[in-house]
C-alpha cells in the first residue's frame, strides 16, 4: 500500500520540483547573463537526469544490464518524441541556429557512437556484444568534450544574451536553494514513480528489457516532461529545448558511460532497433524544423511526434 501512495505522491514531487528547478535556474541565468539554452543544457539537464542516473547505477551494480540500457534508450526516444511533442503542442518551439547545427548533431553523434561501441568489440577477446569499461571511458571522454563546448559558448556568448521577460529575480542563495530542492524533488518523485511502475509491471509478468524501454523509461523521463512543459508555459523555450537535448547527451555519454565503467553491460542485438529509433527521431527533429514558421517546431509537428511515439510503444508491446 505504501508503495502505491508513494507512486501517487511522486507525481506531486515531480511537478513541484520541476517548477522550482526552472524558477531557480532561470533566475541565475538572468542574474549572470547566461543564456537559457546553456542553463537548460547543463543545470536543468543534470537535475532532470537524476532518476536515470540512480536507476542505471543501481542496475549496473545489481547486474541488470537490460534494464540499464533499456532505460537510457527508451528515455531518449521518449525525450525526442513524447516530450518534444507535448511541449510543442503547449507552445510552438523556435529553435536556435546553434541548436540545429551543433547540439542536435552532437546528440546524434553520441547515439551513433554508442551503437558502434555496443556492436564492435574493440577491447578484450570476448565474442559476445557488450559495452565494456573501456567503452564507458570513451563515452565519458566525449562527455567532457561536450561540457567544454558548453563552457565555451557560455563564455563567448555572454554579452549577447538578452534579458528574459517575466523571469523573477531571486537572491542568489534562494535561487540555489530552489535548484537544489527542485533537483531533490525530481529525484524522489522519479524514484517513487519508477518503483511503483516497475512493481506493477512485474506483477503482470513483463520482461526486464520491456520494463526498461517503457515503464522505467517513461517514468524517468517524467522530470524532463514536467520541466519542459513548465518551461513552455513560462515561455522559457530555450530551457524547454535545451533540457531535452542536454538530457539525451547526458544519458548516452555520462550515465551510460558511468554505468559501463561500474560494470560492463552485455548488449542484446535486438536493442539495435531502439538505437535506430533514436537516430530516426533525431533526424526527424532536424527535418521538421525548416517546415515550420521561422524554424519553429509547430503544434502539428508535436502531434505527429506523439503519433510516432505511440506507434513505437505499440511495436514494443508486440515485440515484448
Amino acid at each position: 500500500m505504501l508503495l502505491y501512495i508513494l507512486f501517487i505522491l511522486g507525481f506531486v514531487f515531480l511537478i513541484a520540483g520541476a517548477d522550482m528547478l526552472v524558477s531557480g535556474a532561470s533566475s541565475l541565468a538572468k542574474r549572470y547573463n547566461v543564456s537559457d539554452m546553456v542553463v537548460g543544457l547543463t543545470i536543468v539537464s543534470f537535475g532532470t537526469s537524476l532518476p536515470e542516473l540512480i536507476i542505471n547505477i543501481l542496475s549496473s551494480v545489481q547486474g541488470q544490464s537490460e534494464l540499464a540500457i533499456g532505460n537510457v534508450f527508451g528515455s531518449n526516444v521518449a525525450n525526442l518524441l513524447l516530450i518534444i511533442g507535448i511541449t510543442a503542442i503547449i507552445c510552438p518551439l523556435p529553435i536556435r541556429r546553434n541548436t540545429i547545427l551543433t547540439e542536435i548533431p552532437f546528440s546524434l553523434i553520441a547515439t551513433l557512437l554508442v551503437g558502434f561501441l555496443a556492436n564492435a568489440v574493440l577491447f578484450g577477446d570476448k565474442t559476445s556484444l557488450y559495452i565494456s569499461r573501456a567503452d564507458g571511458g570513451i563515452l565519458l571522454f566525449f562527455f567532457v568534450l561536450f561540457m567544454a563546448y558548453i563552457y565555451n559558448i557560455a563564455r563567448t556568448n555572454k554579452d549577447e544574451v538578452l534579458p528574459e521577460e517575466g523571469v523573477a529575480m531571486m537572491p542568489i542563495p534562494k535561487s540555489v536553494l530552489y535548484i537544489v530542492l527542485g533537483a531533490i524533488g525530481l529525484f524522489l518523485g522519479g524514484k517513487w514513480v519508477v518503483d511503483g511502475a516497475v512493481s506493477i509491471a512485474q506483477y503482470f509478468g513483463l520482461s526486464e528489457s520491456f520494463i526498461g524501454l517503457t515503464v522505467v523509461a517513461i517514468g524517468t523521463s517524467l522530470p524532463e516532461l514536467v520541466t519542459s512543459a513548465m518551461a513552455a508555459f513560462r515561455r522559457n523555450i530555450d530551457i524547454a529545448v535545451g533540457n531535452v537535448i542536454g538530457s539525451n547527451i547526458f544519458n548516452l555519454l555520462w550515465i551510460l558511460g558511468l554505468s559501463a565503467l561500474i560494470n560492463p553491460l552485455p548488449f542484446n542485438v535486438v536493442s539495435n532497433f531502439d538505437i535506430m529509433m533514436m537516430i530516426f527521431a533525431s533526424t526527424l527533429l532536424v527535418l521538421v524544423i525548416p517546415l515550420g514558421k521561422k524554424n519553429n517546431i509547430d503544434r502539428w509537428n508535436g502531434v505527429f511526434f506523439l503519433l510516432v511515439y505511440i506507434g513505437y510503444i505499440v511495436f514494443l508491446v508486440q515485440r515484448g
